[in-house]
């Protein structure tokens, strides 16, 4: 199967650098919906059967010029949400988006015991979008797209594709609208077929004044995010 993974469209907390996770979140800003409309744009020439979304509204707003270009409905699937931020939800202070960094770099680092603060382990969160993915799979679709979340996706990809000498970093920054193309399934593996880290419909639509903290799982020595 082929499994296009983009992050949702720029939304208000991304530009306030708030941790919002919970449901169900804020909305797209005007950049956020040009950089949707231009993902669809972008899109054109690539097969989709269907169109899945997490349940925050960001995801609906970013998917939903996909799915009206090719009359496909959007279909939430619970598990593709964000990694929840628990303690620290809606808060952008160092030490709230520093801790939250943190724990998600810990998962990466293979210790998935680590529990965030008031949220999942490493362990839970990758379960639960594990079974979304295999949901999405067993519909028997050739190609789906999937709008989920930043720091999400990244923990799921790195941790389930196979090592691929083109792939970045998981701490470098996936930005609003980025794509990750997948081809494989949880039998065979996932091998990565292309890793756009920035807007796939051009990196005229970036905001490099956003703070955007699940955007950027770097951080440098002294906290600041990178």
């Amino acid at each position: 199967m082929r499994l296009l993974l983009m992050r949702h469209g720029q939304t208000h907390a991304n530009v306030s650098g708030e941790l919002d996770t919970a449901h169900p979140g804020v909305d797209l800003t005007d950049l956020g919906r040009a950089q949707a409309a231009a993902a669809a744009r972008a899109l054109a020439d690539e097969h989709l059967d269907a169109v899945y979304v997490s349940s925050r509204v960001r995801t609906h707003q970013t998917a939903a010029p996909t799915a009206e270009d090719r009359g496909l409905d959007l279909t939430v699937v619970d598990g593709l949400e964000e990694i929840a931020a628990g303690d620290v939800e809606m808060r952008s202070d160092h030490d709230a988006v520093a801790g939250y960094i943190g724990s998600v770099a810990t998962w990466l680092e293979g210790d998935l015991t680590h529990r965030m603060p008031g949220g999942e382990t490493g362990e839970e969160f990758l379960a639960r979008f594990d079974a979304a993915v295999r949901r999405i799979v067993d519909a028997g679709h050739r190609a789906a797209l999937v709008v989920s979340h930043g720091a999400a996706l990244r923990t799921w990809v790195s941790t389930r594709m196979e090592p691929h000498p083109d792939a970045p970093p998981a701490h470098q920054p996936l930005h609003n609208t980025a794509l990750i193309v997948l081809e494989g399934d949880h039998e065979s593996g996932w091998r990565m077929v292309s890793w756009q880290g920035h807007p796939v419909g051009g990196d005229y639509l970036e905001d490099p004044s956003a703070e955007d903290p699940t955007g950027d799982l770097d951080s440098d020595d002294d906290g600041e995010i990178g």
